[in-house]
């Protein structure tokens, strides 16, 4: 979500809010998976964070919160398709590194393959970003790179050569 602040949003100045947004959006899943997300929209809520608790809540399409802002349209578009690119990673010998949109695509056609990723939620959120699927795709492998040591999306290659 930091880096899409810079793509999506209004820039270095909301890399933190957005960044807040990112870790938070699923606080509350893990240990209160059918209360999701109304714990941390009602933490956020007590602590006068209206913004972050509302693009918590759009995230969660089964209530019906509208997107407003350009934070709300991206949550959506990065939660789910984040999650679809790291199960990709983990299939393949270099993870990250070398994944493509297109094997990305390719695997969001197989209903079995992660399954439980929300494909209308993938499609929607580049939908309202108003950009194409392949370069979302693009960017966010881009986003993680930096990142596959501590998100270990490295590769079982990687690993077996450290």
């Amino acid at each position: 979500m930091r880096a899409a602040a810079l793509r999506y949003g209004p820039g270095e100045e909301a890399v933190e809010a957005w960044g807040i947004a990112g870790m938070l959006h699923d606080a509350d899943y893990e240990r209160w998976p059918e209360d999701h997300p109304k714990r941390i929209v009602e933490w956020l809520r007590e602590r006068d964070e209206e913004e972050l608790a509302h693009a918590i809540s759009a995230h969660y399409t089964q209530w019906g919160v509208p997107y407003e802002s350009e934070m709300d349209r991206a949550l959506l578009a990065c939660d789910e398709l984040t999650g679809f690119i790291m199960a990709c990673c983990y299939l393949r010998p270099d993870g990250v590194a070398s994944i493509k949109p297109k094997s990305v695509k390719k695997k969001l056609k197989d209903k079995k393959f992660a399954a439980g990723v929300e494909r209308h939620e993938v499609q929607e959120g580049a939908r309202l970003l108003e950009v194409e699927i392949s370069e979302h795709i693009q960017f966010l492998i881009e986003a993680l790179q930096p990142h596959a040591a501590e998100l270990q999306i490295e590769g079982t290659g990687a690993q077996a050569g450290a």
